[in-house]
């Protein structure tokens, strides 16, 4: 016996799928909201230093040492 009622069945397929699509709209508007990754980003880190202080120090002792670094060599060239 067929469907009774087969427009209902494609209305719930068609409403299934455009809910996937705007699941899918908002997770590529998260992905490229800038301000909201720079924000995730920086809580990652503040957690990873409160976490693994020791690794994350030495990375940033690194880091201020290579901008220090440039710095005086941009100056010396003048």
């Amino acid at each position: 016996m067929t469907d009774p009622h087969p427009h209902d069945e494609l209305a719930d397929q068609v409403a299934a799928t455009r809910a996937q699509l705007f699941d899918t709209l908002d997770a590529i508007e998260d992905k490229l909201n800038v301000p909201k990754q720079i924000g995730i980003a920086a809580s990652k880190v503040k957690r990873g230093v409160v976490e693994k202080r020791p690794p994350y120090l030495a990375g940033l002792a690194a880091g201020v040492a290579v901008v220090g670094g440039i710095v005086v060599t941009v100056l010396r060239r003048r």
